[in-house]
């Protein structure tokens, strides 16, 4: 399962996904997290549809993406998303 954080910089609220989701790594096993500046990666950015940060995407192990969330998700929707991801 992976997990992928678009962020900012100066973004608070990127800070506060990367801690649920973190979370949720020490209930899941298998979850792979990679993070992304939008500012550093604008095209990768525009490419994968970001229209705010954060956005989290959750994907299958294939790399299908079978969830989206923008802003701070809860631990539930992030354990939801993984639920999808893992099929």
């Amino acid at each position: 399962m992976k997990v992928e954080l678009w962020s900012s910089s100066f973004c608070g609220a990127c800070a506060s996904t990367r801690a649920v989701i973190e979370q949720a790594q020490w209930l899941v096993a298998g979850v792979t997290l990679s993070e992304r500046n939008v500012a550093l990666a604008p095209d990768a950015a525009e490419l994968a549809r970001i229209e705010a940060t954060p956005t989290v995407i959750f994907s299958s192990d294939d790399g299908t993406e079978v969830f989206r969330s923008a802003g701070v998700p809860t631990i539930h929707q992030v354990l939801a998303g993984l639920a999808l991801a893992a099929g």
